[in-house]
């Protein structure tokens, strides 16, 4: 990492490790910053360590090994609400009994309290706890208003709608000004018109306050619309951490190709490496010219992954044998999608190849059992781990 992200970075988990039980380790050696403003999210299966992290950081969980650091201060010895973190999540965990305002007023109650409070948070805590209602009422407020729900402080939780509900924890998390927020697959249970439309309304939120957000999600699509920065988990490990561009362009293993988009991993062993490019031959004999990847040695198994739009089709003639990164296929089926087409190929020997292409005017649908050809550049694939 650069010497200026390090300086900058305003969360800091340095060599994390979580076990439950004291034996296996929910998430292992997590090393992960966060800049004053950044969007990151992590991403990765359900029981990868994502909710973990989360609630290490929030102070729900200890750590087991390692540390975390918030703004140069280490978390271990802080309560969680001494932490200055704004939570929002799943469940909207908003309190049923009573109004939204009452609920947006909570957090503002209990940041007033100071009898625990540490020396260095005792003044900010004075001022939080001479707050008037009139102030109080102020600031529930504007927290409305900047999610769009003025004029609906008097409601309970259970006559808002989903996406409304959504709103008013979004709006407590922020009402007190936090210096971070998280989220844990907030958005979960929303419809997909809502939720996207969420995701739109949450990142821009973020972005214009200038807030550090931790986003928790095993979405791909929504990581990638919403973030700075994305850090990828699996069986407790970052696999990578990248811009979503980075990430979906770049993929450093074979994990991070399969479960960030679409991608067609075809395996295969390295023939030849040099200047970060290799030549991989498929099990069908066929040779793939490509870039190195996390492959590093000739004779090593691999796969090589290309995404489906990267792929072009010629048509209707095929040469017989196959070219470097020139490979016969066969239709299997072809599905229309409004703005485009993927179409499943059968492809040295596998029928799980996939393609996309634009619904351009006169565009042809290809017909199942078509023999096409297929091709790609070599800076658009690359070889991976297996």
């Amino acid at each position: 990492m650069a010497e200026s992200q390090q300086e900058d970075a305003f969360v800091r988990f340095e060599c994390v490790h979580k076990s439950y039980d004291g034996r296996t380790f929910a998430v292992q050696n997590i090393n992960l910053t966060v800049s004053r403003g950044e969007f990151l999210t992590l991403l990765g299966p359900s029981g990868c360590g994502k909710t973990t992290c989360l609630m290490m950081l929030a102070g729900f969980e200890p750590v087991t090994r390692g540390r975390i650091l918030l703004d140069g201060i280490t978390m271990d010895k802080i309560p969680p609400h001494k932490r200055g973190i704004g939570m929002v999540f799943q469940n909207y965990a908003l309190f049923p009994h009573m109004t939204v305002a009452e609920n947006l007023s909570f957090p503002l109650k209990m940041h007033g309290n100071t009898r625990k409070a540490g020396r260095k948070h005792k003044e900010q805590n004075r001022r939080t706890s001479r707050m008037s209602k009139a102030e109080r009422e102020r600031k529930v407020s504007e927290a409305l208003d900047m999610v769009q729900m003025g004029g609906f402080g008097s409601r309970r939780p259970a006559q808002l709608s989903g996406g409304q509900q959504q709103r008013i924890a979004l709006a407590r998390a922020l009402v007190f000004k936090p210096r971070l927020v998280l989220m844990d697959e907030p958005l979960g249970a929303l419809d997909k018109q809502l939720r996207e439309q969420m995701q739109l309304e949450v990142s821009t939120l973020a972005r214009q306050l200038g807030i550090a957000v931790i986003y928790v999600t095993h979405d791909q699509t929504e990581a990638l619309s919403m973030s700075d920065r994305i850090a990828v988990l699996n069986a407790g490990r970052i696999q990578q951490t990248a811009t979503p561009s980075e990430l979906y362009e770049s993929p450093q293993n074979g994990f991070v190709a399969r479960f960030v988009g679409e991608n067609n991993m075809l395996p295969g062993t390295v023939k030849e490496i040099a200047g970060g490019r290799a030549l991989v031959q498929l099990e069908d004999g066929c040779l793939i010219a490509c870039m190195a990847g996390n492959v590093c040695r000739c004779g090593e198994s691999t796969a090589v992954s290309v995404r489906p739009e990267r792929v072009a089709v010629a048509t209707p003639s095929v040469k017989p044998g196959c070219g470097i990164n020139r490979l016969k296929a066969e239709v299997m089926e072809s599905v229309y999608l409004g703005d485009m087409f993927r179409t499943r190929l059968r492809v040295a020997g596998r029928e799980d190849f996939v393609i996309k292409f634009h619904n351009a005017p006169g565009q042809a649908r290809l017909q199942r059992g078509e023999q096409i050809e297929i091709s790609w550049r070599a800076e658009d694939c690359r070889a991976l781990d297996s």
